[in-house]
């Protein structure tokens, strides 16, 4: 009897073992219940965590979307620049240049109307049209990668319809340049705490106004 306790209690255990993943990391190597395969996510992730580079990243990710227009729109079936994107591609592009440490992606997605094939082109289509216009702003290509996706599968409105807001393309921060020296030197901070160009000029526009005021008034 306690022979048959004993195998039907084993039998549980490896029943559990197969269900629960927890089980399955016993004799194995730390972390490869995380590996999901490919080994090398996890270790690059651990690297970025570690030495800071993940944080920046997302931090300036939100900081770019927090102060430039991310998102450029289409009119239906297009991948032209309106007047309206190409204003908004000028101020991505200012502050792309402020920080030639860093990568970028963009993103090109449509609206439900159409084929997936067809949709595919036209979002790559648009992402190209936004890499092509940065890089006439004197953004370099090496640091601007076009890449797309579908209306279908990340609309911001649920729609089978036309859909403006849907048809559109999302710049983002993906990374920083690996060959910059401020980059192998691992100076993080100095690339995300850098005043803006355009800001430090408008705090000395600011300076020079209050000491001409000063000088005016005698004080």
């Amino acid at each position: 009897m306690k022979i048959l306790i004993s195998a039907a209690s084993l039998l549980a255990l490896t029943a559990c073992a197969s269900s629960d993943a927890s089980f399955s990391t016993f004799g194995r190597e730390a972390g490869s219940l995380l590996d999901e395969g490919n080994f090398g996510n996890p270790t690059m992730n651990n690297v970025l965590v570690q030495t800071g580079q993940k944080n920046f990243v997302i931090d300036l990710s939100r900081r770019f979307a927090a102060e430039t227009p991310s998102t450029v729109n289409f009119a239906f079936n297009s991948a032209r620049l309106d007047a309206a994107a190409q204003a908004a591609l000028r101020q991505q592009a200012n502050w792309i240049r402020q920080f030639p440490e860093v990568r970028f992606r963009v993103y090109g997605h449509t609206d439900a109307v159409g084929s997936n094939s067809y949709n595919k082109r036209l979002g790559k289509q648009r992402a190209n049209a936004v890499v092509h216009y940065l890089s006439s702003q004197g953004i370099s290509r090496s640091r601007l990668e076009a890449l797309v996706s579908f209306g279908e599968t990340q609309p911001l409105i649920v729609s089978e319809g036309r859909e403006r807001q849907n048809r559109r393309t999302v710049t983002e921060v993906s990374g920083f340049v690996s060959s910059h020296p401020s980059v192998l030197n691992g100076k993080y901070a100095e690339v995300i705490f850098r005043d803006y160009v355009t800001n430090g000029a408008q705090i000395r526009s600011e300076l020079e106004g209050i000491a001409g005021a000063e000088v005016a008034t005698g004080n």
